[in-house]
């Protein structure tokens, strides 16, 4: 184990030295067959979803983690809790814009997780999500078939490198103008049953991707049990009979991505509303079979609400922001790299700045354009100034755990959730790649 230890400490640190995406792959592909030999596969928390609808079980909540930076680092905190716990059911994704401003494609995030996972001894089905693969409204209009294809080709790399859940994003899409709640969804939910579609024609031998369906923006208003009705009704009109569709639905209730900042650079209180959620999870389970509603933008709300997610029966939370915060704040990031990020942002992000906004919303808004260009400066900092920004994180981890009831469920996972090797093949057929699944080891 140790050999094996230096190996991966090697692979991830090619992984953040080197530019070239093939080179990138090729490490992917050392590292997911080490994880196979370490019995950690890459894995589709449907089947566990599923079972939570049809079996009745629950109170607890399944947080879904969004990486942005010192992701290896992060990623260790993250299986250190969840074996401290028994866990079992935790999400690791990254969205397809934060894919950008990060810098981390698809086969570099799976390769940091993978290789977290065999640093700190873990095994096991491991949950990678594609969070918000959002279709943009702009380039929908435009060329609808073209904005599809661009997103089948992002949901395909990722499944590629072991990302088999897949949250799909066309959302954007619902235009409240319309005179009638169908009117409004048509779009999303006619967008989402063709990219399910496209999912099941390319997800691997035996293993059943886990899709998400949204219904609301986050952001915007808050969503309503007729528009979940509506979007499920129409969303099963749309996919081809016999396909398997969705196991979970995100809604909006009230936050927003980040939070909203004020002057001072301190986070407005959020009015979550907990009954709309309670509700439509309980809708999305007893009428749909899904696991139930997903929550986004809540890793800023106060801490005394997190206990709430579980109570409602939330299916999943999206925490991601105040991770990004807590290593930018913490007193052991270096003052002088802020500074320099914060420069940078000046020069770089000036034309995000608003007439009459502060310093302080200006950094906070668009730090997180600064983690792709710095990425190298981060992870180059010194291993002990890492580790103590992971260990202070790792609290937090620790924290939301108990908070959401994600303790002792690990046998309850493995229960559902069977591991298959998956061996890759690609052939060309449009945009897709096609991969050949067998048993476990």
């Amino acid at each position: 184990m140790a050999r094996r230890g230096k190996d991966i400490s090697g692979f991830v640190k090619d992984l953040i030295a080197i530019d070239d995406v093939e080179t990138k792959k090729r490490i992917y592909k050392k590292i997911l067959g080490i994880a196979y030999k370490s019995g950690i596969y890459p894995a589709s928390i449907h089947d566990f979803y599923s079972a939570r609808a049809k079996e009745g079980f629950g109170g607890f909540t399944v947080p879904a983690i969004n990486l942005r930076s010192m992701t290896y680092d992060l990623a260790r905190a993250l299986f250190r809790v969840a074996q401290r716990n028994n866990s079992g059911a935790f999400i690791f994704e990254i969205a397809k814009s934060e894919m950008g401003y990060t810098s981390q494609p698809p086969c570099e995030y799976g390769a940091m997780i993978l290789a977290a996972a065999i640093k700190e001894g873990y095994s096991g089905p491991v949950f990678i999500q594609a969070d918000h693969t959002q279709v943009n409204i702009k380039k929908f209009k435009e060329n609808p078939e073209k904005e599809i294809e661009t997103l089948q080709a992002l949901i395909a790399e990722a499944i590629e490198f072991g990302f088999y859940n897949i949250d799909i994003d066309s959302s954007t899409l619902v235009d409240l103008s319309q005179s009638s709640v169908k009117k409004q969804q048509y779009y999303n939910f006619d967008t989402c049953a063709k990219l399910t579609q496209f999912i099941r024609r390319i997800e691997p031998r035996g293993i059943t991707v886990s899709v998400g369906g949204e219904i609301g923006e986050v952001g915007h208003k808050n969503s309503t049990p007729e528009e979940l009705r509506v979007f499920m009704d129409g969303f099963k009109e749309r996919l081809r009979k016999g396909l398997i569709g969705i196991s979970k639905i995100s809604v909006q209730t009230g936050t927003s991505h980040g939070g909203v900042v004020l002057p001072d650079g301190t986070i407005a209180q959020v009015a979550l509303d907990f009954d709309t959620l309670k509700a439509l999870s309980e809708i999305a389970r007893k009428e749909f079979g899904l696991a139930g509603a997903v929550q986004h933008g809540a890793s800023t709300l106060p801490s005394e609400a997190f206990h709430k997610f579980a109570e409602c029966e939330t299916a999943e939370v999206h925490l991601a922001t105040e991770f990004q915060n807590m290593i930018y704040d913490s007193p052991h990031f270096p003052h002088e790299l802020k500074e320099k990020i914060y420069a940078w942002l000046k020069v770089n992000a000036a034309s995000e700045k608003k007439e009459g906004e502060t310093d302080e919303q200006f950094f906070y808004k668009t730090r997180k354009k600064a983690l792709g260009p710095f990425k190298r400066d981060i992870m180059g900092l010194a291993d002990s100034v890492r580790d103590a920004i992971a260990g202070e994180i790792e609290k937090k981890f620790e924290f939301l755990f108990k908070q959401l009831a994600m303790i002792n469920k690990k046998e309850l996972v493995d229960k559902y959730v069977s591991l298959k090797r998956v061996i890759s093949r690609k052939r060309k057929e449009g945009a897709q790649v096609v991969h050949d699944g067998e048993g476990a080891d």
